[in-house]
């Protein structure tokens, strides 16, 4: 997106000064970047830091040799607070960790091609480690929670193994998990095992404290892991563009100067936790924490009780915070940028200043849209300047763009009203079942596994989303279908699904999910042959979980779209109430397979 020049330039313009300003006192005061952060972080938190980043690389390594690990590099930094000169003492972070790393005898053994990484120099070897981590769930088995009774003896008798054990679990099974959060989560967890161990009924209370802890690391794992596949993906304008709109929507009282200096270095601390360097993502997140609460009155009155927490807790509780209350009196966008006759004088001579502007004035004002979506309203009216900046009347044609932005306004309304209507008319079953027809036909080269597991997770986005108010309404639902969309595209790119998906997924980030729901029918698609595998039913289809039942009558109408992607709705329909009787009525024979023999024998006839 060309448009997306402005973000970089701006911030990069904004700032050059301030951060080399800050670098350059902090090379005055430590010459060694491992000082700086341990002086920054404290031995606590930096060891907690450390334990996050060599068990998100080694998931395969027990506990005990993570330790050591750790505690090579907390040695090492104790050693260069004592003199900074030290050659090891001078070596940047990331490479300290991946030194300690390659010094494992067996690296090779457990780890096989991840061994090869340690012949490369940084940052390529920084990049390779990168590739080996795992962003798929469930390549380690879940956790299995202590028993009650023994959690609270084990918790009571060293804390500090218990928590450390914890973090060292938590982290080897979510690699992408930003090390601030799994330690501010942490947090959460002894809090809930120190009050509940009191109670009467430990069970019952861990039991109803421990879940909602591990559901948010969960979906926050998913939600790293997409934020870095962003950033890999549309580069760092573009996610630069995206954290403008969120942080301005977030802090709208704040000055445009505020919000893109910490637009800036937000951007900056995502580039360093995607690349695996947690210490330092831990330090410069309380940094950007604690300049935000030293100008509450600047950014947002929602952050007060943030502010008074401890430094861990403090970083997520301000992330976690609700959206400040947009400023009374905020004059009408139109008069600046629709009204004024000098519209296109100022987008030539301050063309990313103006829009980055636009972008800002125009996200404080919504809270009701989706990042993505204001990012479409931007790249639209970008457009129009430059097509009516052109012109001999160009006031006269860019004095419409109100009614030209409408349309990607009324787009997403339209998309979102039609789903969540036909949710609460059909129920999540039926509903998934009509995304599955729809996205069938979309892509019909995916195994019917995967499509049931796309429509699965959009069902559920429409679940989650269509019960929210309509303040939330829309970036509820953008926001996670660009997740459900980013873990489709992620899956292309190892095995492409056809040229249509491929634009959709490569073209523009803003525009992934219009683009998804404006894809038809695949006309390249070449159906397979008919095989009477496809269509041959079991004993299970009547005996099997009600959850295995509803899977396969969804594979049976994937694979119906595959065989016949041109079948009409009305055809589909028919075919499938005609199924569902047939199931019916075998179920309840006293032979289910030789009645679903005789059935589909006469279907056939």
């Amino acid at each position: 997106m060309k448009w997306l020049a402005f973000i970089s330039f701006i911030f990069l313009f904004s700032f050059a000064i301030s951060r080399d300003l800050k670098r350059s006192a902090r090379d005055a005061e430590h010459k060694s970047e491992i000082v700086h952060r341990f002086n920054d972080l404290k031995e606590e938190a930096f060891k907690g830091a450390g334990l996050i980043t060599f068990a998100q690389y080694l998931y395969k390594c027990p506990y005990e040799e993570i330790a050591k690990l750790v505690k090579n590099v907390v040695d090492l930094a104790h050693k260069c607070v004592a003199n900074e000169q030290d050659p090891e003492c001078l070596k940047p972070v990331p490479t300290i960790v991946l030194d300690e790393i390659c010094k494992i005898d067996m690296l090779g053994e457990a780890y096989g091609e991840m061994a090869k990484c340690c012949s490369k120099a940084d940052p390529e070897r920084n990049q390779c480690f990168l590739s080996f981590k795992h962003s798929v769930p469930g390549f380690l088995p879940p956790y299995q929670r202590p028993e009650p009774d023994v959690m609270c003896k084990t918790f009571q008798e060293n804390k500090e193994s218990f928590m450390a054990h914890h973090i060292y679990e938590v982290s080897r099974r979510h690699p992408f998990l930003y090390a601030p959060t799994i330690l501010a989560l942490a947090v959460d967890v002894e809090h809930v095992i120190e009050h509940c161990c009191k109670e009467a009924n430990a069970s019952v209370c861990l039991g109803g404290k421990l879940p909602p802890i591990k559901e948010r690391v969960l979906l926050l794992s998913k939600k790293n892991t997409y934020d870095c596949g962003i950033l890999k993906k549309f580069g760092e304008r573009t996610f630069q563009a995206d954290t403008l709109a969120i942080i301005s929507q977030k802090f709208p009282k704040a000055s445009f100067p505020e919000i893109s200096k910490i637009v800036k270095e937000i951007t900056h601390l995502h580039v360093e936790c995607c690349a695996g360097d947690m210490i330092e993502c831990t330090d410069d997140r309380a940094e950007i924490v604690n300049y935000i609460c030293s100008k509450q009155d600047v950014f947002s009155s929602k952050i007060k009780d943030c502010c008074e927490k401890p430094v861990v807790e403090r970083s997520e509780c301000v992330v976690r915070a609700e959206f400040d209350d947009t400023p009374e009196g905020l004059p009408l966008l139109a008069k600046k940028y629709v009204e004024d006759k000098d519209v296109c004088q100022h987008f030539t001579a301050e063309h990313d200043v103006f829009l980055a502007e636009f972008l800002y004035e125009y996200s404080r004002r919504h809270h009701e849209f989706s990042t993505q979506m204001l990012l479409r309203i931007a790249k639209g009216y970008e457009s129009l300047l430059e097509e009516c900046c052109k012109k001999e009347s160009a006031s006269e044609c860019y004095s419409h763009a109100e009614e030209t932005l409408r349309s990607h306004i009324q787009e997403t309304q339209e998309v979102v009203k039609t789903n969540c209507d036909l949710l609460a008319s059909l129920g999540e079953h039926d509903f998934q079942k009509a995304i599955l027809v729809r996205y069938t036909r979309k892509m019909p080269q995916v195994s019917p596994e995967t499509l049931i597991e796309i429509s699965k997770k959009m069902a559920a986005v429409g679940s989650k989303c269509c019960q929210q108010t309509e303040a939330r309404r829309i970036p509820c639902t953008e926001g996670y279908l660009s997740m459900v969309i980013q873990g489709m595209c992620r899956r292309q790119e190892a095995m492409p699904i056809n040229e249509k998906v491929t634009h959709c997924c490569d073209d523009s980030y803003a525009d992934r999910r219009p683009c998804f729901t404006k894809l038809g029918v695949d006309e390249s698609y070449k159906p397979p042959q008919f095989t009477p595998e496809l269509f041959t039913f079991h004993e299970d289809l009547c005996t099997a979980p009600a959850e295995t039942q509803h899977i396969k009558q969804l594979t049976f109408l994937a694979n119906l779209i595959k065989l016949k992607p041109t079948v009409t709705d009305e055809q589909l329909r028919k075919i499938y109430t005609d199924f569902t009787g047939m199931v019916e009525k075998c179920c309840k024979a006293e032979q289910h397979e030789a009645c679903f023999g005789v059935e589909v024998t006469n279907g056939e006839r």
